[in-house]
């Protein structure tokens, strides 16, 4: 059968999708994120960061957690494979949720020391990024290679498909970065925005269309059918490997790009270059807005002034 097409806007489209035709199907018949995380082979580990209060969990290789004297405590990587992603909440100090490149969640609750597999329902595919949900730190959201964005309620005990992959350019494209934004602008105050091989998206937790990142509240953005106006977005066509919202500030994003780290102090209409290092992935202080650090091509570096100035990180 053709597909059939919704409104669409110059960059993002709202094709009827795959999982949408066959649901409505089955309902009337009666029944019941190449970018570098995509190219990761199973069982390799990272490039991931993230914070957990003021330490950072590192999987880079290896997985290990900083002990707050400026060293580094190797820790046991989940058996179920090696990390892809990294997401933690400020709600629920030492969780941290990972995403496999074998396929699958885990989590841990005790800091990185242990894990225990969360993939109940999910597709077995590399999870290219993981987030937790602003307000809402057992909901979590992970990205699956050729699938889409799915969406637990339960800490991961449970999964559900929440949104197909964002169609541009003619294609599905996979979720390559992931980060639950609180804005008073989303349905409900919350917003998902999602970095791919092209570029930048977002979607409402209406879960009802992909976007692009644009003033206005989320029924604008919808019904406005234009692009975003923005006079400085980050590079079109290009991957972004890593997103990240400051909790304490949700309008301060940060991405980890090819062409270095950018910041956006308006929830993503307007950025700025910080750095020109090649970025893999970067992580944003929970309650500092302008503690980032970074990993990139040449090492781990940080920044205390929101990317003004950075210094290397030597993992003693």
């Amino acid at each position: 059968m053709k597909d059939t097409s919704m409104t669409t806007t110059p960059r993002y489209s709202t094709r009827l999708s795959r999982r949408t035709f066959l649901g409505a199907m089955a309902t009337g018949a009666g029944l019941i994120s190449l970018p570098f995380n995509l190219r990761a082979a199973p069982g390799a580990t990272g490039p991931a960061i993230a914070f957990d209060g003021d330490a950072l969990i590192l999987a880079e290789g290896t997985l290990s957690r900083s002990d707050g004297a400026g060293g580094w405590i190797e820790l046991s990587a989940p058996a179920a494979g090696g990390i892809l992603s990294l997401a933690t909440h400020p709600g629920r100090p030492g969780r941290i949720a990972a995403g496999l490149a074998g396929g699958g969640v885990t989590l841990s609750e005790d800091g990185g020391h242990g894990w225990e597999a969360r993939s109940q329902g999910l597709p077995d595919a590399p999870v290219t990024a993981v987030t937790v949900a602003a307000a809402e730190p057992d909901t979590i959201y992970a990205a699956i290679r050729g699938d889409g964005l799915w969406k637990s309620e339960n800490a991961g005990r449970s999964w559900a498909l929440a949104m197909d992959r964002p169609w541009l350019a003619d294609a599905e494209r996979d979720l390559t970065a992931l980060a639950s934004v609180d804005l008073a602008t989303g349905m409900g105050g919350i917003w998902i925005y999602a970095g791919t091989e092209l570029g930048l998206t977002r979607v409402p937790d209406c879960f009802c269309r992909w976007q692009s990142v644009q003033p206005g509240d989320a029924m604008d953005a919808l019904a406005s059918g234009k692009p975003a106006p923005s006079e400085a977005p980050l590079p079109e066509g290009e991957t972004i490997n890593a997103l990240v919202s400051a909790s304490s500030l949700p309008t301060r994003l940060y991405a980890a790009l090819p062409s270095g780290i950018w910041m956006s102090e308006d929830a993503g209409v307007v950025w700025s270059q910080k750095s020109n290092a090649r970025a893999l992935a970067v992580a944003v202080h929970a309650t500092n807005a302008d503690h980032v650090v970074a990993i990139t091509r040449d090492g781990l570096i940080e920044s205390r002034d929101g990317g003004a100035n950075w210094t290397a990180l030597v993992r003693a």
